[in-house]
């Protein structure tokens, strides 16, 4: 078995499919077919369930992932200490990212990171289950690191290093009586919401659990910096952190929340199974200079 075998493996396992990983690794989809197939042969198990229109992992795939995973970073991890003596960083960040997050700074990171380091490759991917999604991408090995936000569920198998501490406020009509809401009378109005597993929707889920009062979510938005809108057209009240609160508040107000603070987190995560190669370890070095407010 060689390295090779592996990096091929866990490309197709990743993309689900052979022309996908293909085009991942620059080669043509027979070789990686080829290399698929010699591998099954020297382990004697099938490790894809080949279908007309899809490919799935077998149960000996799904065993073999996280230790092919694993071989690769060990052999990283070689490159990157002669690398390192060599001079200059090489290798693949892969780093898992959320979106309307405008208190970082992603693309001036990036910028610089690539700038700094032009011989290794970042490779971003979003999470559609948001930051549950992207914790779960991460202790499965398919990122190195992944910004996140609150979770519902304890950092188990994660390092965790929280980069800002956003207050959040709730987001009303134009014209809704008083200085300030409490939850209680935020809770007589339908929400916008992001979807369960986005951290927005973790926090206040907590805050009216906290409080025992129920809540009815009507809408549930993926980019909570879109809730406003559907607040300004009447149909229902949001809470969010105050960098999504909208410049224009023409139809909208915000409102600080009576009672115990609500605050919304950014964090950079890694998975404490895995020992972060010498680019990741960079990034994460880099990524607090790009949070704009904390």
């Amino acid at each position: 078995m060689e390295l090779r075998h592996l990096e091929y493996f866990v490309a197709v396992a990743e993309e689900l499919s052979f022309t996908r990983a293909a085009a991942r690794l620059h080669v043509v989809q027979s070789g990686v077919s080829a290399t698929i197939r010699a591998l099954e042969q020297h382990l004697k198990a099938d490790l894809f369930e080949r279908g007309p229109q899809r490919i799935a992992l077998t149960d000996a795939g799904l065993a073999l992932l996280p230790e092919a995973r694993a071989t690769l970073d060990a052999a990283q991890g070689a490159r990157d200490a002669v690398g390192q003596v060599r001079g200059g960083l090489r290798g693949t960040v892969t780093v898992g990212a959320m979106t309307s997050v405008t208190i970082l700074d992603l693309p001036g990171l990036l910028g610089r990171f690539a700038a700094d380091h032009p011989d290794v490759t970042v490779r971003m991917r979003a999470a559609p289950s948001g930051s549950a999604g992207l914790a779960q991408s991460l202790l499965d090995g398919e990122f190195d690191l992944a910004f996140l936000s609150d979770i519902d569920r304890p950092h188990t198998g994660l390092s965790v290093n929280t980069l800002a501490r956003v207050r959040m406020v709730a987001i009303v009509p134009a014209g809704y009586p008083g200085q300030s809401v409490t939850l209680e009378r935020l809770a007589e109005h339908p929400f916008i919401d992001s979807p369960a597993g986005f951290g927005n929707r973790v926090v206040v889920d907590r805050a009216y659990a906290a409080a025992g009062l129920q809540r009815r979510v009507a809408l549930e938005v993926v980019e909570i910096g879109t809730a406003p809108e559907y607040v300004r057209h009447g149909l229902g009240v949001s809470i969010m952190p105050v960098f999504s609160v909208p410049l224009d508040d023409r139809g909208v107000k915000s409102l600080p929340i009576d009672g115990p603070e609500l605050w919304w987190t950014l964090a950079l995560a890694t998975a404490t199974r895995r020992r972060p190669n010498a680019a990741t370890r960079r990034f994460l070095q880099l990524a607090s200079d790009y949070v704009t407010t904390g």
